[in-house]
């Protein structure tokens, strides 16, 4: 029997343990970030319980991960200190990985009371982790083996994405160190999960199902590898046929070793970063939701859920495998998740019900509030900022947006010189309104839908009066109604935020604004759609006001402008960024009210002649800043003094070094070609 106070002698009264488990170089009685975690504040150290007699851990930011060694070990690997057989597991996993050789079992063992660090080399021989050789003979797949993958839905590209082999023979050791082998048969089919450095042996008519042989490192994770670099829904299954059957279904989806095994928070650390959903989908059998549930608990922080499915729980209908062998398909399973997003957003959908327009019910006459609204453009995956001052035209503009995406299928609309991909598909398109009121925001709708020549809104078009909301609730519930609509109409086409500076407190406070922009920013990316905001301020030239202004100016993949043209009953559409190339390039747009179709026109692109002035005078405006700090600078100078100013690239900004100097707004310096000097004008 291994016993505690063997341990704690052998470790130096735990801090061996410490030292060989904690990746940090930590110092007694001084805190440290707890490496465990996305830990920011140092609030973590190692001391020494005189009472005890022990050194102990102690994180001020995280509880569960304070207390003895023991409870440290316990932590990593799932255990229970409290329970005595999960106790007595503890100290065989630290007497395993320290090579202290308390057991009698073991085949290794120490004669100096000195415990071996991680990164330090143990000269006795056998080593701790013995790694029994292992040899394979592959062959192809039968027809009858394809037939019971197929069952599942995973044919042979699937197989051989994920590394899995039909195996004619197997060959390795035993625990006693005796050579044993395998064959497959017709009865017993016998297939491999190929790793690097390891195999799992798959026999699933057999009476040992598994047979694990190799390294497989720290944490073993299948289907690790073949998750892109972002998604929005990411399952962990109890399998690897679990996984694979996801994978055939058009699912992310990964395992670890088995249902009870150990879930590093490290690595679900990273892929929150990655996906929007992770949610646990366990078989539906006792063990299953049990340890379904103590997942849940552990990785809480790191929003991890849940998903039951509708099985009987018994061998045969348990897991996600026997839920499409039953004939369900992808969209039943995306209906069962859309079913949990429901509870989950229960109580928000219900408060944006209020908030939604109905167009078959007009809302009581009210007093009509001036209101200032927004014009979006953009791209998949990016940010679109439209930005300009009371009265430009803004909220005609983004009505003719709107009506281009809800057109129907192979019509034309006037979209004031904007082009718009046609929503083929019919995926959803979003309107959030924070400032106009219900009877206002119905009146554009009843516009918009006469200019794309549709007499009723779309059943996927959604609009909603967000002025009764406080802004934290603005920012939830559109975060919560866009992902519940992703999975309702099969995508996002176009969402529409009329008023980002709504969803926070100040637009001058820098931490809000960059939260804001960068959640809408990663909402884009996941969701592969185009989000529109509309900020209602008047840039100064090229650059927007405020922190809110320099964040979307920093994230955002264009920035239009409307402005009055110099006949006030034209509103013109300005470039102030265009991620690839020069805004100072892109056609300056017209629009104006036509009396005859009682809407707003397009009236063409202004003339070169207009658009080489605007050119023109925003690059003197530039050449002035920068003149005015220094009186010489240098080619490179100039040009990363224009690329941070106006944010553009480095072959951007040379193009305006160039264009300065044609129309003689900045010249070298009479005495030292080297330089540039501010021109006459």
């Amino acid at each position: 029997m291994i016993r505690k106070d063997d341990i704690l002698k052998m470790t130096e009264k735990g801090i061996s343990v410490f030292r060989y488990y904690l990746p940090v170089d930590f110092k007694v009685g001084k805190n440290f970030l707890n490496p465990f975690y996305k830990d920011t504040k140092a609030s973590c150290n190692i001391y020494y319980e005189r009472k005890a007699g022990v050194f102990k851990m102690k994180d001020f930011g995280n509880e569960d991960y304070s207390g003895d060694c023991f409870e440290l070990v316990g932590r990593l690997n799932g255990l229970n200190c409290k329970e005595p057989k999960e106790f007595v597991e503890i100290m065989e996993i630290i007497n395993r990985d320290l090579h202290l050789g308390l057991s009698a079992h073991e085949e290794y063992h120490v004669s100096h009371s000195k415990v071996p660090q991680k990164n330090e080399v143990v000269s006795e021989e056998p080593k701790a982790k013995s790694v029994r050789p292992y040899t394979v003979v592959q062959k192809p797949f039968t027809a009858a083996e394809l037939a019971f993958w197929g069952k599942s839905g995973i044919g042979e590209n699937i197989l051989k994405a994920y590394r899995t082999v039909s195996l004619k023979k197997f060959s390795s050791e035993n625990q006693e160190r005796k050579p044993f082998s395998c064959m497959t048969s017709v009865d017993e089919p016998m297939f491999g999960y190929m790793g690097k450095q390891h195999i799992k042996v798959y026999r699933p008519c057999s009476q040992m199902r598994f047979l694990y042989v190799g390294d497989f490192g720290d944490n073993y994770c299948f289907g690790l590898e073949q998750l892109p670099a972002k998604g929005d829904l990411l399952f962990i299954t109890g399998g690897e046929k679990d996984v694979m059957s996801l994978a055939a279904h058009g699912f992310h989806a990964i395992c670890f070793n088995s249902e009870t095994a150990f879930i590093p928070a490290a690595v679900i650390h990273r892929l929150s970063f990655r996906f929007k959903h992770i949610i646990l989908l366990y078989d539906v059998d006792s063990t299953g939701l049990k340890s379904s549930a103590k997942r849940e608990e552990e990785l809480k922080e790191y929003g991890v859920k849940r998903l039951l499915l509708p099985l009987a729980g018994t061998k045969t209908e348990k897991d996600v495998s026997d839920y499409f062998m039953q004939g369900n398909s992808r969209e039943d399973l995306i209906k069962l998740f859309l079913d949990y997003l429901e509870t989950l957003y229960s109580e928000t959908m219900s408060a944006l019900k209020s908030c939604e327009v109905d167009f078959n019910n007009p809302p009581p006459i009210a007093q009509m509030i001036v209101s200032v609204n927004d014009v979006p453009l953009g791209t998949q995956g990016n940010l679109l900022c439209v930005t300009g001052g009371e009265g430009t035209g803004k909220s005609n503009y983004v009505a003719a947006l709107i009506a281009g995406a809800i057109r129907p299928s192979g019509t034309d609309v006037d979209a004031l010189g904007v082009t718009l991909h046609e929503n083929s598909k019919n995926k959803a398109v979003l309107f959030y309104d924070t400032e106009q009121s219900e009877v206002q925001l119905y009146k554009n709708i009843s516009n918009l839908l006469r200019r794309c020549g549709r007499e009723v809104m779309p059943e996927w078009f959604k609009a909603y009066c967000l002025t009764g909301m406080s802004r934290k609730e603005r920012l939830l519930s559109i975060i919560q109604s866009l992902d519940k609509y992703h999975y309702q109409y099969g995508g996002v086409h176009l969402v529409v935020i009329d008023g980002i500076a709504d969803l926070i407190k100040c637009a001058n406070d820098e931490a809000e604004s960059i939260a804001v922009v960068e959640e809408l920013y990663r909402l884009a990316g996941i969701y592969k759609t185009c989000i529109v905001t509309v900020l209602h301020f008047i840039p100064n030239g090229l650059k927007l006001r405020g922190h809110l202004g320099s964040e979307l100016q920093r994230k955002a993949a264009a920035i239009l402008s409307i402005e009055k043209d110099s006949d006030p009953a034209v509103s013109v559409v300005k470039a102030l960024k265009v991620r690839d190339g020069s805004p100072l390039d892109v056609p300056i747009m017209q629009f104006s009210w036509d009396k005859e179709k009682a809407m707003h026109v397009y009236l063409g692109e202004k003339p070169k002649e207009e658009k080489d002035k605007r050119k023109e005078d925003e690059l003197v405006a530039v050449a002035k800043e920068v003149f005015s700090r220094k009186r010489f600078v240098t080619y490179v100078e100039l040009a990363e003094e224009i690329q941070s100013i106006l944010e553009v690239k480095e072959r951007t900004a040379k193009s305006y070094i160039k264009f300065m100097r044609e129309k003689e707004i900045i010249l070298k310096s009479s005495d030292n070609q080297s330089y540039y000097v501010i021109g006459n004008f």
